[in-house]
């Protein structure tokens, strides 16, 4: 068992990783680091959010992510892995002196994001990045923005099958993807998420990109992209239209979605969905669809131990508007597949591959 951290004590996607590596068979949860407004409490006195009770995990009080002796303290308690879900102001300087003192460091947020030598990874689709890292270099790498795996998934299988000469599309995402405070209605909605299109456009050129001498070469895609909040709790929704470089039938659209699959260096893993991504002939709907594992739409979830439930993308209300436009909506959980589960998927990977 590898010793780990989890950074962001107290936040939505910290405690959604504590969640789901409590019960974990790779990893195991020693430390938790937060802020100076939950540093020093005892985790069981921390205010739980999400469905369910909090772990009962066996921890010290939360060490202060500022400490400069944090790094020390880590090493004290066996700590070797660090699962990063800190802002990403605090994120830029603390992963990078975690790392610098040994510790190996997957992350949630985007500071390090697009970075040339911090791989940027969806694990069950773009495993090869991991090249970017020296493996003379301790490990660090990001997984990516919530918002770009309902849009990820369709895109890479149907341009894999026939090229996509260009796409728009069209997200309503979920409260949750704002934290807590807007999930509990503690601060008021607005549908606009300044910077969400630029950064999932870019994430989907980066992770479509092609690796040449240990460096991605983002792909140049013609797109444009709208992105808004919307009042539920959970799931993200990306409404696509794609238009193809060939005419086609939607009996073949239909068929590149379905045999879209995990890359072999990812499969079997603890967090890897039977399938990455999931085709349904009706609409998505979150009451039925959200908690997706490749292989079935389970709707009575343990999160701590059904770690492949909620790692599946759906696509749905797949249908031609030309002959080679294709409209299609896409499901996604955004704080299992979009933030924690990725992450932890990501770390598994690393894991296997990174000595």
């Amino acid at each position: 068992m590898r010793g780990a951290v989890v950074l962001g004590a107290s936040g939505l996607v910290g405690q959604r990783l504590q969640q789901r590596l409590a019960n974990h068979p790779m990893f195991d949860v020693r430390a938790l680091g937060g802020s100076s407004r939950t540093a020093g409490m005892r985790p069981q006195d921390l205010q739980w959010g999400l469905e369910g009770e909090a772990p009962r995990l066996d921890l010290p009080a939360v060490l202060d992510v500022q400490d400069p002796n944090l790094v020390e303290k880590l090493h004290d308690l066996g700590i070797t892995w660090a699962f990063s879900a800190v802002p990403s102001s605090v994120a830029m300087a603390l992963e990078t002196r975690l790392v610098d003192g040994g510790i190996r460091v997957c992350s949630n947020a985007s500071a390090h994001r697009r970075r040339a030598d911090v791989p940027l990874i969806v694990a069950d689709v773009s495993p090869q990045h991991v090249q970017t890292r020296s493996p003379n270099e301790v490990f660090h790498a990001c997984a990516t923005n919530c918002t770009l795996i309902p849009l990820l998934m369709p895109y890479l299988a149907l341009h894999r099958a026939f090229g996509v000469a260009s796409y728009h599309a069209t997200s309503e995402q979920a409260r949750s993807g704002a934290g807590y405070a807007l999930l509990r209605g503690e601060v008021p909605l607005t549908p606009d998420i300044p910077g969400e299109a630029e950064k999932t456009m870019a994430e989907l050129a980066w992770i479509s990109g092609s690796l040449h001498n240990g460096r991605v070469e983002p792909d140049s895609i013609e797109g444009s992209m709208r992105c808004q909040r919307v009042d539920v709790p959970e799931g993200h929704v990306v409404e696509a239209v794609f238009e193809l470089s060939q005419p086609v039938a939607l009996t073949d659209v239909n068929r590149a979605l379905d045999a879209f699959v995990t890359h072999p260096d990812a499969a079997g893993l603890p967090s890897a969905p039977h399938a990455p991504m999931m085709r349904i002939d009706g609409s998505v709907d979150r009451g039925l669809h959200l908690w997706a594992d490749g292989l079935a739409f389970p709707t009575d979830v343990d999160p701590a131990h059904d770690l492949q439930a909620g790692m599946a993308v759906v696509v749905g209300e797949v249908r031609l508007e030309g002959p080679s436009r294709v409209r299609l909506r896409a499901l996604s959980h955004n704080t299992i597949r979009g933030a924690a589960g990725g992450v932890v998927l990501l770390a598994e990977l690393a894991s296997t591959l990174w000595s």
